[in-house]
């Protein structure tokens, strides 16, 4: 991605054109079910997008599951082992992979039988969820969004990340949590998101985005 041209685009029309772009995806793996991440940081809220282009694949008649990454968080006295204000727990150990591989990308995988648990861990009472199961129809779309999840390795068919400049993400992130940002100064350095995404969306003015990919 790096030197795409971005083009400045509406939220409501960058959702309809993401979903149009989603329709003749097809899983290198033979998946009937497309994998979608739409990564960025709290503040640039990727899953406003991920909403958008949910509700546009439903007018196109299509199923769709968005899912939040934050409901895979791993208990408090894992996350919190450091103290609070941990930048490398944040980065390295907030968020529950293993279960996401299990529960969320397992049964998409090809043979899989699309029953997926849309959410494991609730951050405010640090307690399981007990959320039930739901099916995925074949064709059916899981949209994950979330931070930091292009270095993981998960079977993405298409990413899509919503960038903010620093002076933007400092900016829009609420100060309580601005002792995360050197997480995202790493994330760019290590992964480059914005190079490595399919389709990068700039949204520093939340009014005005643009996008390329």
């Amino acid at each position: 991605m790096g030197g795409v041209r971005l083009e400045a685009i509406t939220w409501e029309r960058l959702g309809d054109l993401l979903a149009e772009r989603l329709l003749d995806l097809k899983p290198a793996d033979g998946s009937p079910w497309p994998r979608i991440a739409f990564d960025g940081a709290p503040a640039a809220r990727p899953g406003d997008l991920a909403a958008r282009v949910a509700e546009a694949l439903r007018i196109h008649g299509r199923a769709s599951r968005v899912v939040d990454a934050h409901g895979f968080l791993r208990p408090a006295s894992l996350r919190l082992e450091y103290g609070r204000h941990d930048v490398e727990a944040y980065y390295d150990g907030w968020f529950d992979t293993g279960t996401l591989w299990r529960e969320v990308f397992g049964p998409l995988e090809p043979g899989g039988d699309g029953r997926i648990l849309p959410d494991f861990w609730d951050p405010a009472t640090d307690r399981a969820t007990r959320s039930s199961y739901v099916g995925l129809p074949p064709g059916g779309f899981l949209l994950l969004h979330g931070p930091l999840l292009l270095r993981h390795w998960f079977p993405f068919d298409l990413t899509v990340h919503v960038q903010l400049s620093p002076a933007a993400l400092r900016r829009r992130t609420p100060e309580a949590d601005r002792w995360t940002l050197p997480a995202f100064d790493t994330y760019a350095a290590e992964t480059d998101p914005a190079a490595t995404a399919d389709v990068l969306v700039r949204a520093d003015d939340p009014r005005h985005p643009a996008w390329g990919g």
